[in-house]
């Protein structure tokens, strides 16, 4: 093999099973040599960063191949659904970076639909079953025992379409009938045995009004769609493996023997993203909202896009992240760190450093002139020589870090104690000459002297000392409100744990969750400052607070109060904590 082919041979192997299957249909000349796909949310509720794994995906994969991605909002359950969701989903989506071709909607094709019911049932495919859900259920049998057929199975075929009719017509009540596709109840496959494909739903749909009272089941209205639209690749999760022969059954009956020359959707199934320490079912996350156990879909606890938004992440970070946990056909659970991991690469190269004391105790410079200030200049980012700098005053009188000064320090404490040399950020070498207290015994200021010929920059600035600490001058900050944002759970796996107390408790969801919360998820500080130059900054501004972490401006700061959340720590503490 030559170097060419061998690196030929290289590319291939990291190619992942998705995009093997679909340079196989290429060079197989399958679906014309296009290459379409589609993201299908539900409108019920936010997108949440398992969803950001199948959008790269979805996307991903369209624009890898010079194909199409099309977004079409799966709007079959109108007791759910809301413009709220369809708006928010598409903020999200184009955050991410992706651009979807064409905006459709399953209740496009609610005409369509309802006549290939009508026609399956006039085929002797379909039929209406009046029997309760509970009794279909008990009637479903077992993936080792065949089920019972419905008393309703082999009903008249215009029974069926005048009863179907009603369905519509608003004379049916909710759960008083549904439309079956009659398959086989004796199948292995238990999506088989005549799946309900219609039902009736009396809630006004949010797009078509009270247009539709029956309403298409998820597996019916799903295949169908790709159809419709000539998707050749139907991406999906791995709970949708056993759904596949009846999406494939659907499609073979909706072209109803017309020859497609293998011009036909074909599913896929990858894993889920699953994330320790982190719930991600809509349902869940609705309690928590409702609930107000967090501050709306977008609290930055939440695993929603828009909550990783509003908390700092980059939407490059998030896609990093999905690309290095790729797509495979088992699930797993993978590590929160490792997502932290790439939010804190991906900022270290953008976020511009700055300034800021967020547990501050007065630091005076005794030997410095009162009244007198300097500019000191600040690199912004020094991973990026195109990011410039900025200015930052100097003066006698500034915030330091309370964490950063011992009276009496440890051997090996390289920070601010009485005797000991430490360099001020961007300034000066100054040595620590004692402190004050108040009547309890709380140091309220530090004292230092410092030496001027220690400047930075200047030929003296190069005395090496241990610690380097940051600061902002009293004078010349800005107040401010920083929230530290950590782990929303206390438990590793809040989705199992949920289900176990339940179980143990007979509780209803929201008693468990309030079990499981992280009392220290959200730490607000009030008694902070950041140097001047962030009067300006706005939300979703990169910031690096030196020394303490990865920061953005709050939505909802505004110039009068700002407003810091903490978008992730400078490492990695909460494995040491869990150790």
């Amino acid at each position: 093999m030559n170097e060419i082919e061998n690196t030929e041979a290289l590319e291939k192997k990291s190619l992942n099973f998705i995009e093997q299957a679909v340079e196989k249909d290429l060079q197989e000349g399958k679906n014309g040599g296009r290459v379409q796909t589609r993201f299908p949310p539900e409108p019920n509720g936010y997108l949440h960063i398992g969803h950001a794994k199948a959008i790269c995906l979805d996307f991903g994969i369209a624009e890898q191949y010079g194909g199409v991605c099309n977004l079409r909002f799966d709007d079959t359950n109108p007791t759910k659904e809301d413009m709220e969701y369809v708006d928010a989903i598409k903020e999200d989506i184009q955050w991410l970076g992706f651009h979807w071709e064409h905006e459709y909607y399953a209740s496009d094709y609610f005409q369509q639909l309802w006549d290939f019911a009508i026609r399956l049932i006039k085929q002797g495919k379909a039929y209406i079953d009046e029997q309760s859900s509970e009794q279909i259920a008990a009637q479903k049998g077992t993936p080792t025992q065949p089920g019972t057929e419905s008393p309703y199975r082999n009903r008249p075929i215009e029974e069926s379409l005048d009863l179907f009719n009603k369905m519509n017509t608003g004379e049916i009540e909710e759960g008083k009938m549904v439309l079956r596709a009659k398959i086989d109840m004796a199948s292995p496959n238990m999506h088989f045995r005549d799946p309900i494909i219609y039902r009736v739903v009396k809630t006004p749909h949010h797009r078509t009004g009270e247009t539709w009272k029956a309403y298409p089941m998820y597996d019916f209205a799903h295949g169908q769609s790709d159809f419709f639209e000539g998707v050749t690749h139907s991406l999906c999760t791995l709970e949708f493996v056993p759904h596949r022969p009846l999406y494939d059954l659907f499609v073979d009956w909706v072209k109803d023997g017309k020859e497609l020359d293998d011009n036909r959707p074909h599913q896929y199934e990858f894993n889920k993203l699953n994330l320790n320490y982190t719930l991600m079912s809509k349902r869940n996350l609705l309690i928590l909202v409702k609930e107000h156990l967090v501050n709306g879909w977008d609290d930055p606890r939440m695993p929603t896009i828009c909550a990783f938004r509003r908390r700092g992440y980059s939407p490059e970070s998030i896609r990093k992240f999905v690309d290095k946990i790729g797509y495979t056909t088992y699930d797993a659970l993978n590590d929160f760190a490792l997502l932290e991991s790439a939010v804190r690469e991906d900022l270290n190269a953008r976020a511009t450093r700055v300034s800021a004391v967020i547990n501050p105790v007065k630091l005076i410079i005794t030997n410095y002139p009162e009244g007198q200030t300097e500019e000191m200049e600040a690199i912004n980012n020094p991973e990026d020589p195109n990011a410039g700098s900025h200015i930052i005053t100097f003066s006698r009188e500034l915030w330091m870090e309370r964490e950063d000064f011992m009276e009496v320090a440890p051997k090996k404490y390289f920070r601010m104690t009485p005797g000991q040399e430490v360099r001020l950020k961007n300034a000066y070498i100054v040595k620590c000459t004692g402190c004050k207290k108040d009547e309890n015994g709380d140091i309220v200021e530090v004292y230092a002297e410092y030496d001027p010929d220690t400047k930075t920059g200047m030929p003296g600035s190069n005395r090496k000392v241990k610690g380097t600490l940051h600061w902002v001058s009293c004078d010349h900050c800005i107040p401010a409100e920083v929230r530290l944002y950590d782990r929303l759970w206390k438990v590793e796996n809040p989705r199992d744990e949920l289900a176990a107390i339940r179980e143990a408790q007979n509780c209803d969801a929201l008693t468990a969750m309030k079990q499981m919360i992280n009392p220290d998820s959200l730490k607000i500080l009030t008694n902070c400052y950041v140097e001047q130059f962030l009067e300006t900054a706005k939300p979703l501004d990169y910031l690096q607070f030196q020394r303490i972490g990865y920061f953005n401006v709050d939505k909802d700061s505004t110039a009068d109060h700002l407003i810091f959340n903490r978008t992730v720590s400078l490492k990695d503490t909460w494995s040491k904590i869990n150790k």
